[in-house]
């Protein structure tokens, strides 16, 4: 299949009438507004606190703190540039492990008792640098998001799975070599894990953070809990059991650190795991199974189609449970990538895009779109947008215009030009040479034992001899 690149989609008209070629809309505005009245420049009240503008910089997986979990010089730089970035919602930044065994590499930042106090640190650094750039601090407001990586945590090894799953997956056990008697997660290890998310929280809430983000995203343990339909006991089969981890956990840290605020960064929707076709130019397609589907949380059954039921009954519940900030993503970076992080360029153990990147970052502005609809009370950030490239400015102003999302998240796109969301509020010009053109190497360095970070545009990272390691590797790839 051949995909046009976004580069060459030099006019508005060009970008709608691809998207038009493939079956897809996308909002779009034709110039971007300059000045306070500038719908990215809008404030967001929330509570008593106002959030500066529309931009958000989005939670990612570091490979490169100490061993020990505290921060290190690569991920200090990489908080200074969030704070350089002008984005006033920090969501999470990065993902810090509850505890050892639920790191997703062993370079991982954890919070606990040894490390809140530098952790502490990273976010007086992001706020000191944002103030040297902006001059103000009070509109910033700035969250950590909490994880566990269950079925994929690693934990000792990069490139050695050790996992802490719910239940015996069909497709996953197979595809990361668990066999049947692999042990389960017992009610009462569930019940010390909340108990460790809580005490993070705790610490989360002494470092300085407004929130915390109790990750349910991604195929790690808290979206494993969505898709526990065949677990027997109190945290499986039932929607109510399946959301008792969130329940439980957030009634934890409501009692112990009173005043946090608590988000909930989710997979909206999700798809069967796919697979690379050998006979078909390594193009993705989706591995073959019988009957429904029903370990995709959001999905129809069919392995590839959607249903929002259960993701609009989820924030429901969110909303009983007092929590009104949503960060919306899709599916997993293990299983089904493209779904999740639209790229023309798939890591070195991906597949070739079964559709054009377009057409996911499309999917998931929608749903985004239509979950904001349907629950007008949430605050909503929008993931997906990075491979927008140029256009990602236009499209991020007009779905915020249109009352799409709340705010824009932005991933990858802050490792490569973390001035974007700067340059785009103060009406400068885009610097085009540092626009994440989705190249995958910020995914294919880590997952050969590399630090992760933008090689190809990233003039620190050019200049590393991982750069030369890692330009050997993909040539022996």
């Amino acid at each position: 299949m051949k995909i046009r690149r976004v580069a060459t989609l030099r006019s508005r008209d060009d970008l709608h009438a691809h998207c038009r070629a493939l079956g897809t809309e996308l909002p779009c505005d034709a110039e971007m507004d300059k000045g306070k009245e500038a719908p990215l420049a809008q404030p967001l009240v929330y509570g008593e606190r106002v959030i500066g503008n529309r931009f958000a910089v989005l939670p990612m997986e570091g490979w490169d703190a100490e061993p020990d979990g505290r921060p290190s010089d690569l991920v200090r730089r990489r908080w200074s540039n969030f704070g350089r970035s002008g984005a006033k919602l920090i969501w999470g930044g990065e993902a810090a492990a509850v505890r050892p065994d639920g790191r997703a590499n062993p370079n991982q930042l954890i919070i606990h008792a040894d490390t809140a106090e530098e952790i502490a640190g990273l976010r007086e650094q992001l706020v000191q640098t944002h103030v040297e750039h902006f001059e103000r601090s009070d509109d910033l407001y700035i969250g950590l998001q909490l994880t566990h990586s269950g079925r994929f945590a690693r934990p000792a090894d990069k490139k050695r799975l050790a996992p802490q799953i719910l239940y015996h997956h069909p497709l996953l056990d197979a595809k990361f070599g668990l066999n049947d008697d692999y042990p389960l997660l017992h009610d009462d290890e569930i019940d010390r894990l909340i108990e460790d998310f809580v005490a993070s929280a705790v610490l989360a809430q002494q470092a300085g953070f407004d929130f915390v983000d109790v990750k349910h995203c991604h195929g790690y343990l808290g979206h494993e809990f969505l898709t526990a339909v065949d677990r027997p006991g109190k945290y499986g089969g039932s929607f109510e059991n399946r959301t008792r981890f969130v329940r439980a956990v957030t009634e934890g840290i409501r009692a112990a650190a009173p005043g946090l605020e608590i988000g909930v960064r989710l997979s909206a929707f999700d798809f069967i795991p796919f697979q690379p076709d050998v006979e078909n130019e390594r193009q993705g397609k989706a591995v073959a199974y019988a009957g429904r589907y029903p370990y995709a949380f959001g999905g129809d059954g069919s392995g590839v189609g959607i249903d929002l039921t259960e993701p609009l009954a989820f924030l429901d519940l969110l909303a009983e449970l007092g929590i009104r900030l949503v960060c919306i993503t899709a599916g997993s970076p293990y299983y089904n990538p493209h779904i999740q992080r639209p790229a023309l360029f798939p890591p070195s153990d991906g597949y070739q895009p079964p559709e054009d990147p377009l057409v996911g970052v499309a999917r998931q502005i929608a749903i985004t779109a239509a979950l904001k609809a349907a629950r007008p009370d949430m605050i909503m950030v929008g993931s997906g947008y990075s491979y927008l490239q140029d256009w990602l400015p236009y499209v991020a102003q007009a779905v915020i215009r249109a009352g799409g999302a709340d705010f824009v998240g932005l991933g990858r796109m802050v490792l490569s030009y973390p001035d974007l969301p700067a340059d785009a509020l103060a009406g400068r010009p885009f610097q085009r040479k540092r626009i994440c053109r989705t190249f995958s190497d910020c995914t294919t360095a880590p997952r050969n034992g590399l630090i992760s970070g933008c090689y190809p545009l990233d003039p620190y990272y050019k200049a590393r001899p991982e750069a030369e390691t890692l330009i050997q590797l993909k040539a022996a790839l």
